[in-house]
C-alpha cells in the first residue's frame, strides 16, 4: 500500500474501534504477562475464564510461587499446553524475584530472557503495560497484514518490521489492537466478512467475500468495549 492508504486504512479502523486494548483480562503488570503468556496457542476469552480465580489468588511472583507449579495447573489445565506454561510460570516468577525485585522488566531484551517469553509477547507487555510503539504479530495480524496487502511479510518477524517502518502517528501505540480485533472480528481466517469491513476497496484481497443470505450488505460493526481490571487507560488515536 501507498503511505496515504495506510494511513487511511488506519483511520477507518480506528474510527470503528475508537479505544481499541488487549481483550486479556489482568490486573497489573506481572498478570498481564502471565496472561500473554498462557495465551499461546489458546484464545483470550479461555485465559480469561482460566486465570478469573487464578489472579485473584496470585497476582504477584511471590504469590504465584507460594501457589507452586502444581497449585497452578489446577486452574489453567483448561487452556492448552497448560504443563509446560505452568512450568515456564513458575520459573519466570523464580527470575522475577531473584533478579528484578519482583517486578516486570522494561526492556524488549530482559523480557525475553524470561522462560515462555518469545519476541511477541515481549512486544505486547511493553506496548500494553508501557504504551511503547512496538508491533505484535499474532496470527490475527500476520494474516490481516499480508491478506489486505498493509505489510506482507514471509514470516512473524517480517511483518513487524515492515509495520514498524510503515505505520505513521498517531496510530503507531494502538496499531497491532486495531489488526488483531480486525483479524478477530471481520478479517476472519477461513471466511473474511468483506461486506463489513471498512477498509474493503484499499484492500489487495480478491476475490472479496460476498455477504450471505439474500446479499443484503449489513453495516460494520465493532466488538463491544469491555472495561478491563487495569489500572491503566488505554490510549486511543488523536485526530
Amino acid at each position: 500500500m501507498k503511505k496515504a492508504e495506510i494511513a487511511e486504512f488506519y483511520r477507518r479502523l480506528a474510527e470503528r474501534i475508537p479505544a481499541p486494548e488487549t481483550e486479556l483480562n489482568y490486573t497489573n503488570d506481572f498478570t498481564l504477562l502471565v496472561a500473554v503468556v498462557l495465551s499461546a496457542q489458546a484464545t483470550d476469552a479461555g485465559v480469561n475464564v482460566a486465570t478469573r480465580e487464578l489472579f485473584r489468588l496470585a497476582d504477584t511472583p511471590e504469590k504465584m510461587l507460594a501457589l507452586g507449579e502444581d497449585g497452578l495447573k489446577q486452574h489453567i489445565k483448561t487452556i492448552g499446553l497448560f504443563n509446560m506454561k505452568a512450568k515456564n510460570v513458575i520459573a519466570l516468577s523464580r527470575i522475577l524475584v531473584d533478579l528484578h525485585g519482583g517486578q516486570v522488566p522494561r526492556t524488549r531484551e530482559e523480557l525475553q530472557a524470561l522462560p515462555g517469553v518469545g519476541r511477541k509477547t515481549a512486544n505486547v507487555v511493553l506496548n500494553v503495560a508501557h504504551g511503547a510503539e512496538t508491533f505484535p504479530v499474532d496470527t490475527h495480524v500476520f494474516r490481516v497484514a499480508n491478506r489486505t496487502g498493509l505489510a506482507a511479510g514471509r514470516n512473524e518477524l517480517e511483518v513487524e518490521l515492515k509495520l514498524e517502518r510503515t505505520t505513521p502517528p498517531p496510530w503507531r501505540n494502538i496499531a497491532h489492537h486495531l489488526l488483531i480485533l480486525h483479524g478477530r472480528y471481520v478479517c476472519k481466517a477461513r471466511k473474511p466478512e468483506c461486506w463489513r469491513c471498512v477498509v474493503v476497496d484499499l484492500c489487495r484481497y480478491k476475490p472479496k467475500t460476498p455477504p450471505p443470505g439474500d446479499g443484503e450488505v449489513k453495516p460494520p460493526s465493532a466488538p463491544s468495549s469491555r472495561t478491563r481490571r487495569s489500572p491503566r487507560t488505554p490510549l486511543a488515536p488523536r485526530s
